[in-house]
């Protein structure tokens, strides 16, 4: 590693690279501490020999810094990690900050995926153990620079709110004055952690850190990044996926305003140019020919079509799960149900479109980024810029938003930027560029949740006892092992995770997974697989219970056998919102549950119809996420998540016209709208347990919820989103 890897972190390049006694900081700089390679093996982090991973530095000052190792997208993560360190460290909050890690596999990388990078809401049970104990490290290193400093026992000192007590002088230091000798002393091993009684911070709700710095718009997103004569480029990119470009005439182009340079990429045509305006109107001045030999040329309509002839019992497929006999369960059972569900391609439409800079300088190449997976991101920029590893210097951001878009294996926009910045060296100029997606191409030209359709048969005996189910799945796969057609099949958990039979209890079960043959480019979408298994699930547990003349609460609870974090949860919201009791005319109740990343969250819906509207008024949510962390943050997580799945349900989709996507902006891909936002209460189950994740599974159950209380409503069936009312 070089000096330039840790620019903009604050931490000097030789704590990352120094041994157990010498990690934590230079004298005078204050303290650095993490986790030293012993405690980090101990905890699976596998370090390696003389590494360590720093993850809070106290200045002179006495500001605590948290370096935060998993990307901040708005789901305030950072504030949650700075919350475990700052309770063992008894810091003071007010003076808790946070930064990102710098790009450092071999110290930041997750524990359990291998690499560096931030999904499947895993970042505070991924951290929960390793900030706790660099916290108490540090802690415990504080208490004793004090002691040695006054001459008193270490038993007699004690730590609070960022400074170190000794109760029978009076005398009292700020961590700032000790952190300098706090960082020559030896680093303890085996620190006790703090029982859970003592906590001051976890579990209370503190303000956000640097929710003033985001109020005031001072926090840098990529887009906002700008370097000295910098330049900004957009691509056009084909309009059918799998097209490539087959010739240009830039001439109009050039001859715009302030435009300096058009490029024939890989993933379309570039227009450099001084400014973002400049750069989009020369792009509409392109005259390109497409080649659409390769290219995905299907409606949805036949797309449709398609899977629905897969979903037969003779196509080809992998089956996923099989216990006991199926189908000689569904040949005695009393009551057979069939339903097919069909979901859309979806778009994440984040907040922030993708944007990123890139700049030569001095024989490398600096990247600034909000990378959700930046492993594979800097592998990409190595590859495609033909650079030793050292020499890519990629500075992570914070992002406004990704659910999923950012964590792309194949690092598609920042392969872009890459192949920009390589054309642009070519012809001799390094200045920086800033690669801008506008709406409309994160729309049409990004990356989807698979469009999925499920065909299931599911079986009653004489007293309503689920018996029996047969689930097939035709969705493509996101699995870069799995995702092209033609490679080796295997059962996919990220196509079949949280189906029905996962949690519910049924004997025979054959679960198969069909991929079909399309040219669409898919990815992580927020929940992966249970923002479309949870659907079917639900609702055909709704439909069931209506066969089987039986109540949906106690029809899920019957069939919950050794779920009691499940049942649980459905009692808990169910009561609260009211299930069984008279509702005002015109209303009805939905409920579904699941549970995703160990995470438990069970929603019941209460919904009303207007003409061909449907008006979601509240929401009862209930959690159970083990030990939390900060209520507010659990609260704003479920209500974002149930807003992010309302607009699955009433608005969202893509669809194709030819092969290509007919949607542009929120016009034609509207989300929810804030009128549109029904009354949440949220209900959190009290856990001693660790933490699990609460980014994704509060945007799952919402879909069934309101499908299932429109379905009470109008007396049919909802089996395809988003619910589409007749006139």
């Amino acid at each position: 590693m070089t000096a330039d890897r840790s620019a903009g972190t604050g931490v000097p390049d030789a704590v990352l690279r120094t041994t157990r006694r010498g990690f934590i900081a230079l004298a005078g700089a204050g303290l650095v501490l993490g986790l030293p390679p012993a405690e980090a093996a101990a905890v699976g982090a596998d370090a390696g020999e003389g590494l360590a991973q720093p993850f809070v530095r106290i200045a002179p000052s006495g500001e605590v810094t948290v370096l935060v190792k998993h990307l901040e997208m708005g789901q305030g993560i950072a504030n949650g990690l700075a919350t475990i360190l700052a309770e063992e460290l008894d810091a003071d909050w007010s003076r808790v900050r946070t930064e990102p890690a710098p790009f450092d596999p071999p110290r930041y990388k997750h524990t359990l995926f291998g690499w560096q990078t931030t999904g499947g809401s895993t970042s505070v049970s991924n951290s929960w153990q390793q900030l706790r104990e660099a916290g108490a490290v540090a802690r415990a290193m504080l208490l004793q620079a004090a002691a040695e400093r006054w001459g008193v026992p270490v038993q007699a000192l004690t730590a609070h709110r960022g400074r170190v007590l000794h109760g029978a002088s009076g005398r009292a230091a700020g961590y700032g004055e000790l952190a300098d000798a706090a960082a020559r002393l030896p680093v303890p091993a085996g620190v006790p952690l703090k029982p859970r009684a003592a906590y001051a911070l976890v579990g209370r709700e503190r303000p956000r850190t640097g929710a003033a710095e985001l109020a005031r718009g001072a926090v840098p997103y990529g887009i906002d990044v700008q370097r000295p004569g910098q330049l900004v480029a957009v691509l056009l990119r084909p309009p059918r996926f799998g097209a490539s470009v087959r010739s240009v005439d830039a001439s109009a182009a050039l001859a715009a305003p302030g435009v300096r340079a058009v490029h024939r990429l890989p993933q379309g045509v570039a227009v450099v140019a001084d400014g973002t305006w400049q750069a989009l109107q020369a792009r509409d001045r392109l005259q390109v020919a497409w080649d659409d030999a390769q290219a995905e040329q299907r409606s949805t309509a036949e797309l449709q079509a398609e899977f629905r002839r897969l979903a037969t019992a003779g196509a080809p497929g992998v089956d996923a799960l099989v216990r006991g006999d199926a189908a000689q369960a569904l040949a005695a059972a009393a009551t057979v149900l069939s339903a097919d569900f069909e979901l859309p391609y979806l778009a994440h439409q984040p907040m922030e479109p993708m944007a990123a800079v890139g700049q030569w300088q001095d024989g490398r190449c600096d990247i600034w980024a909000g990378c959700q997976n930046p492993s594979a991101d800097h592998a990409a920029l190595v590859r495609i810029l033909g650079l030793p590893p050292a020499s890519v210097v990629l500075h992570l951001l914070p992002s406004g938003g990704s659910f999923g878009r950012r964590a792309t294996f194949s690092a598609d926009w920042i392969g872009e930027l890459a192949a920009l910045l390589r054309a642009q060296q070519a012809r001799g100029d390094t200045r920086p560029v800033k690669l801008m997606w506008t709406r409309t191409d994160e729309i049409q030209s990004g990356y989807y949740r698979p469009m999925n359709l499920h065909r299931l048969r599911a079986g009653l005996d004489a007293q309503g006892r689920l018996v029996a189910v047969e689930q097939t799945i035709v969705a493509q796969s996101f699995s870069p092992s799995m995702a092209r057609p033609g490679s080796p099949m295997r059962p996919d958990p990220f196509v079949t995770e949280g189906h029905l039979a996962e949690r519910y209890t049924v004997p025979h079960v054959r679960l198969r997974w069909v991929r079909p043959d399309v040219g669409v480019s898919v990815h992580t979408y927020r929940a992966l697989g249970y923002n479309h298994t949870t659907f079917s699930k639900e609702v055909l547990m709704d439909e069931l219970a209506a066969a089987a003349g039986q109540d949906a609460l106690a029809f899920r609870l019957a069939h919950l056998d050794g779920q009691p974090r499940l049942a649980a949860a459905l009692r808990l919201a169910a009561a609260h919102a009211g299930w069984g009791r008279p509702l005002p005319a015109g209303r009805a109740l939905g409920l579904a549950v699941q549970e995703a990343y160990r995470t438990v969250v069970a929603q019941v819906a209460q919904v009303r119809i207007e003409g061909t509207r449907i008006v979601v008024e509240r929401v009862v949510c209930a959690v159970d996420c083990g030990l939390v962390i900060n209520p507010g943050t659990l609260r704003a997580q479920m209500e974002g998540g149930i807003a992010f799945g309302l607009s699955a349900v009433l608005h969202s989709e893509v669809t194709l016209d030819a092969g290509r996507v007919q949607q542009g902006n929120f016009h034609d891909a509207p989300v929810l709208r804030l009128p549109e936002m029904p009354q949440v209460e949220v209900l959190s189950i009290a856990s001693d347990a660790a933490p699990t994740g609460i980014g994704e599974p509060g945007s799952v159950p919402i879909l069934a919820a309101v499908a299932n209380a429109v379905a009470r409503l109008t007396g049919k069936p909802v089996r395809s989103l988003p619910i589409r009312l007749a006139a």
